[in-house]
């Protein structure tokens, strides 16, 4: 059963597509982001504001997450974080994480890291696009009615 939606929310660019698929299902959402990263109310939403320091969304997200919750977030180890509280954790993008793929982009992360120390610049993510939102809301859609059937069952 689901619990709640936790956005990691300061750079989260479909807010608006889970509240839009958060109440369609009647589903919670909290919206987490520092102070630097104001908030608008939204109705079905918490907005919890937290500390500027760097890791204190992603803090605040760990020590509440709990199995069953959706997890949107851009931070693979945040999402790593949330796989091993048994939480499901979905991309900006639409991708879902597994315990399959999250090692690869850990170490992907580490090794970019290890370049970007080194000298060697990429070129960043892609553009976020429209169809990116649609991919995004399509894939929390999907996970929220398969998730709405098992509780069902």
């Amino acid at each position: 059963m689901t619990h709640k939606i936790i956005v990691d929310a300061d750079a989260c660019p479909v807010k608006s597509e889970i509240v839009k698929a958060a109440a369609q299902f009647h589903v919670d959402v909290v919206m987490v982001a520092s102070f630097d990263h104001r908030l608008s109310p939204m109705d079905g939403v918490q907005i919890v504001q937290v500390d500027r320091s760097d890791q204190s969304v992603d803090l605040y997200i760990a020590n509440r997450i709990a199995p069953g919750d959706i997890l949107v977030t851009q931070d693979f180890g945040l999402a790593a974080l949330a796989l091993g509280k048994k939480a499901i954790a979905l991309s900006n993008r639409g991708q879902q994480y597994s315990d399959r793929t999250i090692d690869f982009l850990l170490d992907r992360r580490h090794e970019q890291a290890k370049q970007r120390r080194g000298g060697k610049h990429s070129k960043g993510p892609k553009p976020f696009t429209d169809e990116d939102r649609h991919f995004f809301l399509h894939s929390l859609t999907k996970l929220l009615i398969s998730l709405q059937e098992i509780a069902e069952r």
